[in-house]
């Protein structure tokens, strides 16, 4: 099993997402939810298609964190 950090970006139309570690695995949605439920989707099939391919499949290498400061 593998665990891979995703970034949401709020966008002016909805979410933009992407996965660090999987180079080209992105994808959007209308809403916060639905932009999950597609990098989810999108994961698979990228992991699916390394598989096939018989190409490496990268491990986790990214870390995030959320700090607060005072403004």
């Amino acid at each position: 099993m593998k665990k891979y950090l995703v970034i949401f970006e709020k966008t002016k139309t909805g979410f933009s997402v992407y996965v660090p570690d999987l180079p080209g695995c992105i994808a959007t949605g209308p809403t916060k939810s639905e932009a999950e439920k597609n990098i989810f989707e999108a994961i698979e099939f990228h992991l699916q298609g390394l598989q096939e391919d018989k190409l490496f499949i990268p491990d986790n290498k990214t870390e995030a964190e959320t700090m607060f400061f005072q403004v």
